[in-house]
């Protein structure tokens, strides 16, 4: 064998070679060593020996490549493994996904085995808290949902769960004078909500349905009318609803309850569900629609309430939140704002933040109304 072709060896192949030709010394050489010993002139036996150590080499080699070989099928399936892998994950994120969205957009109460019977029905029912909140409570059956999905066809993929404000102050529902304020978005998984509205007294009711991307709006159910009090004046009902069992009358009767119709019917089966006794009718309770009518003709009546009054000042370019909502500052970085003042303690944090978003401040005030009335007298007088 050349000198070349040895050289082109691996001194381990070499050695291998020398060991099998029975080169002395063989285990100590260096390559170049191994290459002169096995190139040197040998007898016939040596040239056997080197001709099967060449035998042998080259099967070394065929099992090398097939060795490699091997390795290369088996990265090429662990590649094609985790391709697998990573689109069984991506398919569940998107499987995930879906539910996940269709869990937001079903609005319809879990099971009702076991509940009354009034529970099985679809209804939207709307209660006045104060002259700028109303609070909405709805019971939707999944047949209604799937209702509104066959109804809208191709625009369910991208419809979404709204409460429909509609102002009525013009007590003509059946027509256009109903005024569309706004759409509220919700989601599955609640059944009631609070809504804000302006401009007291004003006459609302609530549509409850979903609204699909090119505004078409399918109404699931429709709520009372209901008609906030004059802003100052009122009774303010406590936002909580701590004490609905003594004051259900008095959110009965605000809420358009002895108003008579079918929506009115909802209303009191609600409230008769809630607290598990019959409700007495307008004429027998003090704060029917006819009593109401009647306190309003009498000659000597006497209310008081109260406002709070936030004003402050920042830099003219910042932002400022109170409760949460952002305040319009004047020029000059003033602002005021008004809120109505219930008996009770209120938080209200008021944040401040630089224009550039880099400073911000914080000042908390606590505020409590405690108003207590005092028995009414009555002063006798003699006839003369």
């Amino acid at each position: 064998m050349s000198v070349e072709k040895l050289r082109s060896y691996s001194k381990q192949v070499l050695t291998e070679m020398a060991r099998k030709s029975k080169i002395p010394g063989w285990h100590a050489m260096r390559k170049e060593q191994l290459v002169k010993a096995l190139s040197a002139p040998r007898n016939s036996t040596s040239r056997n020996g080197t001709h099967r150590n060449d035998s042998h080499r080259n099967g070394s080699l065929r099992n090398g490549a097939h060795r490699n070989g091997t390795k290369r099928d088996s990265t090429r399936s662990r590649l094609a493994r985790a391709a697998l892998a990573k689109r069984s994950v991506a398919r569940a994120a998107a499987h995930s996904a879906a539910l996940e969205l269709a869990s937001a957009k079903n609005i319809a109460r879990g099971s009702s085995k076991g509940l009354p019977h009034g529970y099985t029905k679809d209804r939207i029912v709307v209660m006045v808290r104060d002259p700028y909140w109303l609070h909405a409570y709805w019971e939707i059956t999944r047949a209604a949902v799937e209702r509104a999905e066959a109804a809208l066809r191709q625009d369910w993929h991208g419809a979404k769960p709204v409460l429909r404000v509609l102002d009525v102050s013009a007590e003509d529902t059946t027509s256009s004078a109903e005024r569309h304020v706004r759409d509220i978005e919700i989601h599955g998984g609640v059944s009631n909500w609070y809504l804000d509205v302006s401009d007291p007294p004003h006459s609302y009711r609530i549509d409850i349905g979903y609204l699909g991307r090119n505004g078409r709006f399918y109404a699931v159910a429709r709520s009372n009318v209901v008609t906030t009090p004059r802003a100052g004046v009122s009774d303010t009902v406590d936002e909580n609803w701590v004490s609905v069992q003594e004051q259900f009358e008095k959110i009965y009767a605000m809420s358009g309850g002895y108003d008579g119709g079918s929506s009115s019917l909802e209303l009191k089966q609600l409230f008769e569900e809630r607290l598990r006794r019959p409700m007495g009718s307008g004429a027998v309770t003090s704060f029917g629609a006819g009593a109401m009518q009647k306190e309003r003709k009498r000659k000597f009546w006497f209310k008081v309430d109260a406002e709070l009054i936030v004003y402050g000042a920042s830099d003219p370019n910042a932002h400022v939140m109170l409760q949460g909502e952002p305040v319009q500052l004047r020029p000059d970085g003033t602002f005021t704002m008004r809120f109505a003042l219930p008996d009770k303690r209120q938080i209200i944090p008021v944040t401040a933040s630089s224009a550039d978003g880099i400073e911000e401040r914080t000042i908390v005030l606590a505020v409590e109304r405690n108003t207590k009335e005092l028995e009414p007298m009555v002063h006798e007088t003699s006839d003369e």
